[in-house]
């Protein structure tokens, strides 16, 4: 039987980067002559796989909308070609890069895995090696029909993902969500909790560049600061609120959202907290931001919401369309109603 084979796309990050006299950066040709003398993934069991390094290679930190298209259309142009593919990425925005392919690409069959990790590959004490050894198995192994999250042990969802520490193996957690899968003794992927396989044709959409801004209400924030982070050009919101969806009172402030949203601007509402959802019908100040035009982000991680904007607003010029849509779970980001 012929080996599967997994395509990675290697774009930068912590796991590939070797000490220098700055620091920790990263330098081409070095993972791929690592990994290439790892015993464990030349063992027999181990999927083949093909390196693409990409140049040139970024901290994480650096990221734009633009490398997420360079991403999705070297997958897609290789899509037909490997049986999984792995993207080894920087974990500062890992959430937003795996959240905005899951949006951009239509009818995905095969598994597309994020991972990298917190210490170098170059490291004694690396979380590099079980992360690349379960990615690579998992991309060959099982047919996961969407874009995942591969760091520690678990297998999340990527537009349910998060980073929640800066110094842990386990850097991510999918608060609303539960994992789609954990590498223990054995590997277990949760069937159930996949998306259902497509019946399409792969298809893939690029990202323009939609205006798109977050804004997180504090104490104090005043109606007038608001109007000027929502003047035109602005396109997109992702609105941090308190709560299950609040926000002060003040006539002013809830004004400058309404003109706002009558100016075709699409806000959403996405809470602060960690865990739970936007539920705009239980207090009065959460009805009065929906009257003023503003439209819930349920359980969406604000990294998911801000993406699925730029997509949306990618392919759509109707503000009403985008609004619709915002609201509808595409990709498993979102679930309606109280958890």
């Amino acid at each position: 039987m012929a080996k599967k084979s997994v395509y990675i796309a290697y774009t930068g990050g912590t796991i590939g980067m070797r000490p220098g006299k700055d620091g920790y950066r990263p330098a081409p040709g070095f993972l791929a002559d690592r990994m290439a003398a790892s015993p464990e993934l030349r063992r027999p069991e181990m999927p083949r796989y093909e390196i693409h390094e990409y140049q040139p290679l970024l901290d994480s930190s650096n990221m734009t909308p633009g490398d997420w298209v360079k991403i999705g259309r070297d997958l897609y142009a290789n899509y037909h070609d490997y049986d999984g593919f792995i993207v080894l990425h920087g974990t500062d925005t890992m959430a937003y890069s795996a959240a905005a392919l899951s949006f951009m690409f239509d009818n995905l069959a095969k598994p597309v895995l994020f991972t990298g990790s917190q210490v170098p590959l170059a490291e004694i004490r690396s979380d590099a090696r079980e992360n690349l050894v379960n990615s690579l198995l998992i991309a060959a192994g099982y047919a996961i029909p969407e874009v995942c999250l591969f760091v520690g042990h678990l297998l999340l969802r990527g537009n349910r993902a998060t980073k929640v520490s800066a110094d842990r193996y386990l850097a991510f957690e999918s608060p609303n969500h539960p994992p789609l899968g954990e590498a223990q003794v054995d590997l277990k992927i949760h069937r159930q909790r996949l998306l259902p396989r497509p019946s399409g044709t792969i298809g893939f959409t690029d990202v323009g560049r939609p205006q798109v801004i977050d804004i997180r209400l504090f104490p104090g924030i005043t109606a007038e600061l608001l109007r000027r982070l929502l003047a035109p050009p602005l396109q997109g919101v992702v609105l941090h609120t308190y709560g299950v969806g609040n926000a002060p009172d003040d006539p002013e402030l809830l004004e400058a959202l309404r003109q706002a949203t009558a100016d075709g601007v699409v806000v959403v509402n996405c809470t602060q907290c960690l865990h739970g959802s936007v539920q705009m019908d239980s207090y009065a100040t959460g009805r009065a931001l929906r009257r003023a035009g503003v439209i819930s982000g349920y359980d969406m991680t604000p990294e998911a919401a801000l993406t699925k904007l730029y997509v949306l607003l990618s392919k759509h010029s109707d503000a009403g369309e985008v609004r619709r849509l915002m609201g509808r779970n595409l990709r498993g980001e979102l679930t309606h109603g109280r958890r």
